[in-house]
C-alpha cells in the first residue's frame, strides 16, 4: 500500500522560507513522477511542482522564478518542496502527490496516490 506523509508546514511571515518533505513507502519515488499541489480556501486544488523519474523539473506558469523548488532523496524515498519569499497569497493545504507513471504533468488527474496535506500560513 502506498502512503505519503507531508510535513514541514506552519506559520511563517511574509517573506520567509519553509521547507516541506514528503516521506513515501509502498513505491519508489525515483520511478514515478512527483508533484506538490496546492489548495487555498475557496480555491481549486493548483499545480506548484513536479519531478520526473529522470530529475526534470515542471513549474507551475504562474509560479514565480526561483520561489519554488523540489527535490529528491532516493535514499530516504523522500521528497522536499523548498518554498522562498512566501506571501500571505500562498497561504494553503500543500498536498504531495505520486504520479501514475514516470512523469511529473500538472495535472491532478494524472496522479493516483496522495498524501494528507501540511498546512502553510503566511502571515502579512
Amino acid at each position: 500500500q502506498v502512503q505519503l506523509v507531508e510535513s514541514g508546514g506552519g506559520l511563517v511571515q511574509a517573506g520567509g522560507s519553509l521547507r516541506l518533505s514528503c516521506a513515501a513507502s509502498g513505491r519508489t519515488v525515483s520511478r514515478y513522477g512527483m508533484g506538490w499541489f496546492r489548495q487555498a480556501p475557496g480555491k481549486e486544488r493548483e499545480f506548484v511542482v513536479g519531478i520526473n523519474w529522470i530529475g526534470r523539473r515542471t513549474y507551475s506558469l504562474d509560479s514565480r522564478e526561483g520561489q519554488f523548488t523540489i527535490s529528491r532523496d532516493n535514499a530516504k524515498n523522500t521528497v522536499f518542496l523548498q518554498m522562498n519569499r512566501l506571501q500571505p497569497e500562498d497561504t494553503a493545504i500543500y498536498y504531495c502527490a505520486m504520479s501514475k507513471d514516470a512523469q511529473a504533468s500538472d495535472s491532478a488527474k494524472d496522479y493516483d496516490y496522495w498524501g494528507q496535506g501540511t498546512q502553510v500560513t503566511v502571515s502579512s
